[in-house]
């Protein structure tokens, strides 16, 4: 058993890692990208062995992937969000599940924050206007509105949501929450309703997971809470929005404006708010950064030498 594949790395051929080769000098490693056939006929021909599975590319774990994975007992992810994985599944079959949030957190926070002063400020607005000679020409341009002393709520107070809080508190902002239940050490304002913390906030920022619960909590109720001038930005996940009710309230001048790093339908993107002067786009590029990848590396293989030493593990997710 010695030489069976103890490790599966669960990747796109073009995905590549540079973990596999920190792994594979300490575990013997299975890599999907060296599959000739179809998934399931190379994990039913070697996976037999295979106690942790390194996710990767956010390839789907299905249940039908971890039904051929019959002594698999952990999932180390490499993304922060898990809506591609087979969570229900994952309880039921008693497999620990650890994502990289903890990688991650600084770069979605900072990018969270940059989309927010550009919608504000008009920065992307006040670049196409240069850009386009429009100054040149003395036309008046819009004024853009300040940050500071704003009250924002956060959907989503973890690891990203609690970085997110920190940086805006140095702006003088107000802020407060709303999660599955109340952080006792947020010295802040929780809400156990979104609808009442988007009434209650000038901005509302989505950095939580997306699950059955989730999925669409940001409907129309939401934004007619949020308001006119609201501003909604979203560095959680796309399905988090009706974003056929977000492009009506948009287009229709019903909130004030929106930074979108994620999408209901990746890559593809509403074209009626191309025109909008008031939308920031981002290609879902909030947590890679070449730091952030070397980080989500060091806590891969930090995870998985921690199962194999049976030492706790760094980030695991709590299924509930």
């Amino acid at each position: 058993m010695e030489n069976h594949p103890l490790v599966l790395l669960y990747r796109r051929p073009e995905f590549n890692l540079p973990i596999k080769d920190r792994l594979s000098s300490h575990f013997p490693l299975l890599d999907s990208a060296d599959s000739q056939n179809s998934i399931s006929s190379f994990l039913s021909a070697y996976a037999h062995s295979v106690r942790v599975l390194i996710g990767a590319s956010w390839l789907p774990i299905t249940s039908e992937i971890l039904g051929l994975l019959p002594s698999l007992e952990l999932i180390v992810e490499n993304s922060a969000g898990l809506d591609h994985v087979d969570l229900q599944d994952c309880r039921r079959r008693g497999i620990t599940v650890t994502n990289a949030s903890l990688a991650f957190a600084e770069d979605v926070a900072d990018l969270a924050v940059a989309l927010l002063i550009d919608v504000l400020r008009r920065i992307s607005s006040a670049d196409r206007f240069v850009r386009a000679g429009s100054w040149l020409m003395e036309v008046d341009y819009p004024l853009g509105f300040k940050l500071g002393g704003k009250r924002v709520g956060i959907v989503g107070f973890g690891s990203i949501g609690s970085k997110i809080a920190k940086r805006l508190i140095s702006f003088g902002c107000k802020i407060a929450y709303n999660s599955r239940t109340k952080k006792p050490s947020a010295p802040y304002q929780y809400y156990t309703s979104v609808n009442d913390l988007a009434a209650d906030s000038n901005i509302l920022i989505l950095a939580c997971s997306l699950t059955e619960q989730t999925r669409h909590i940001i409907n129309q109720g939401v934004l007619t809470a949020l308001g006119q001038d609201g501003v909604i930005i979203n560095v959680g996940r796309g399905g988090l929005i009706d974003e056929k009710v977000l492009v009506e309230f948009l287009m229709q001048g019903k909130i004030g404006g929106a930074g979108l790093d994620v999408f209901e339908n990746e890559p593809h993107v509403p074209k009626e708010l191309f025109s909008l002067q008031n939308v920031v786009f981002s290609p879902h590029r909030g947590a890679l950064t070449p730091e952030s990848l070397d980080a989500v590396i060091e806590l891969t293989v930090a995870n998985v030498e921690a199962f194999f030493s049976n030492e706790p593990l760094k980030s695991v997710v709590q299924l509930e």
